[in-house]
């Protein structure tokens, strides 16, 4: 069996029943944080790469505790933001911090290449990936737009990453040792 179905049966049977008490558990205990389906998505990214990995052992309770450390990193990293003094603000505007021709090359590159990526995925993989990615529709949006279900949503949008994601690793696309998540 290739890898990605592996992967793909192992995700709808293992932690896909979970989805629902994930997102209540979400909005019942992070109300502030306004979108939930990213912090599912990433923590199916994240469960599937430690899956890969293969140094835990996932549980629902790895599932969960995976999504609400990510909810608290957010609730901080909007925290630091609303943070900045005058002074930076001040500084900021006099510092021109642009990417150098090089940089900007590089970074043009691996958009090109992502974008490769991206077309390579089935039809209805790549359109329920643009609709999230791109036009920001939520799970719920994009399921009734296409007239499928929120899971089959959850579903294709794994399959597009981890497809991405292998496809980038592929073309030598890194950042820091790790893969970029597209």
């Amino acid at each position: 069996m290739p890898p990605h179905t592996d992967h793909a049966r192992w995700f709808a049977e293992e932690v896909q029943p979970h989805e629902a008490a994930l997102r209540a558990y979400l909005r019942g205990r992070f109300p502030s944080l306004h979108d939930v389906d990213d912090l599912v998505q990433e923590s199916y990214a994240r469960i599937l790469r430690a899956r890969e990995i293969g140094t835990a052992k996932l549980t629902r309770a790895y599932l969960f505790v995976t999504a609400r450390n990510l909810a608290l990193d957010a609730i901080r990293h909007t925290n630091v933001i609303a943070f900045q003094s005058l002074a930076e603000i001040n500084e900021s505007s006099v510092v021109e911090e642009r990417p150098d021709a090089a940089e900007a090359a590089s970074s043009d590159q691996e958009l090109e290449i992502l974008a490769e990526a991206i077309a390579t995925l089935p039809q209805r993989c790549r359109e329920i990936f643009v609709l999230r990615r791109y036009r920001e529709l939520s799970h719920r949006d994009i399921a009734l737009r296409l007239g499928i279900a929120e899971n089959t949503v959850n579903a294709q949008l794994v399959i597009a990453m981890l497809r991405c994601r292998e496809y980038l690793r592929q073309r030598g696309v890194t950042s820091r040792g790790k893969e970029r998540a597209p």
